[in-house]
């Protein structure tokens, strides 16, 4: 780019607040903009980037109601840009410094990137570099090495920390979540079950990502009775991804000691407080003297290199898959949204900005 480096950058914004239901056309809207990727209109300590992949997570939902609600996430203001978790090129970077942390032509991952074409974030917001020589592909970053591989590891290895035999049940298992996390539970020596929207999903986390069994939960409709039967000896370790009805059925048959990582409710996201169903027998939590533990990413931010690390190296030695559905175009980014409501996705979902 020369000159000015002006460009016409394409940008999700929030036109109003969705409390309820899926988010639609009427809440996100796609507008266009221009902006100076110039050295000299970029602040000292900020980068110019090229965003390349946006990944696309539920928790995003939670962020469009225009109230804490619970997860006491900070919400996004009407009519900014929304956020994401991004790959992107830098283009190019302003230091006083002259620390040269980052040069034209490097790949970076942002955990709160704009969902733009482009962007100008500071240097500081910028989590890591990503060697483009390590054989892993860049939308990798944003599946079992991003947000929800993420949360699949601190989990399973940092708040579930299974021992080799333990029983692992795991919720919405087709999920980008639930995918790393079965196979991590698994490579601990874990006898591990999932549940599934679908016989098909119920084959896939199987058949592709090593679990020891699964089953529908739009099939078994009573919960109580198949985990009775898929978990005879108890449940150790619950990754609870889903909330509602399954936390409920879970408390009824975990084991002394079990550990529940509260890594997200999706089957309540689209509700009001008042119309989330309640969870009945916390009482068990007592007298089994269980750990159940809501968490958030921010703050184990401390411990991403150490999951980087483990993770890449899984990958590298071909012990850990992941299913990444990459949708082309910025503009598609709302329909990839919601998609993530609906029974027919399946892993990570990504958007890749340029078709």
């Amino acid at each position: 780019m020369e000159g000015e480096c002006v460009v016409e950058n394409r940008e999700w914004y929030l036109a109003a607040y969705s409390t309820e239901g899926v988010p639609t056309s009427d809440h996100l809207k796609l507008r266009t903009v221009r902006i100076s990727l110039a050295s000299h209109s970029i602040p000292d300590g900020h980068v110019a980037v090229e965003t390349l992949f946006l990944s696309v997570d539920p928790y995003i939902r939670t962020m469009l109601t225009g109230t804490l609600d619970g997860l006491y996430i900070t919400q996004f203001q009407l009519n900014q840009v929304i956020t994401a978790f991004a790959v992107g090129r830098v283009i190019t970077s302003k230091d006083s410094n002259n620390n040269n942390k980052f040069v034209e032509g490097d790949f970076v991952l942002i955990p709160s990137a704009p969902v733009a074409e482009y962007s100008i974030v500071p240097d500081s917001q910028i989590l890591r570099k990503i060697d483009a020589a390590s054989g892993i592909s860049l939308p990798e970053y944003l599946g079992s090495l991003g947000v929800p591989g993420f949360a699949a590891w601190v989990a399973i290895e940092v708040l579930g920390d299974p021992i080799p035999g333990s029983n692992v049940f795991i919720s919405a298992a087709s999920g980008a979540v639930g995918i790393s996390a079965g196979q991590l539970a698994k490579l601990r020596g874990c006898r591990v079950i999932g549940s599934t929207g679908s016989d098909h999903k119920v084959e896939l986390i199987k058949e592709e990502f090593g679990y020891d069994d699964g089953f529908n939960y739009n099939k078994e409709s009573d919960f109580d009775a198949a985990l009775t039967k898929y978990f005879p000896n108890g449940i150790d370790v619950y990754l609870d991804n889903v909330g509602g009805k399954m936390l409920e059925a879970v408390l009824n048959h975990v084991n002394k000691y079990a550990r529940i990582p509260l890594c997200g409710m999706i089957s309540q996201y689209n509700k009001v407080w008042t119309e989330r169903e309640g969870v009945r027998n916390l009482l068990n939590m007592i007298g089994k003297e269980v750990r159940m533990e809501g968490f958030m990413l921010e703050s184990y931010w401390h411990r991403f290199g150490d999951f980087a690390k483990d993770m890449e190296g899984h990958i590298k030695q071909g012990k850990l898959k992941s299913k990444n559905k990459i949708n082309l175009g910025i503009e598609s980014f709302l329909d990839s949204l919601i998609s993530l409501f609906t029974s027919s996705n399946v892993g990570k979902v990504i958007v890749q900005v340029k078709a």
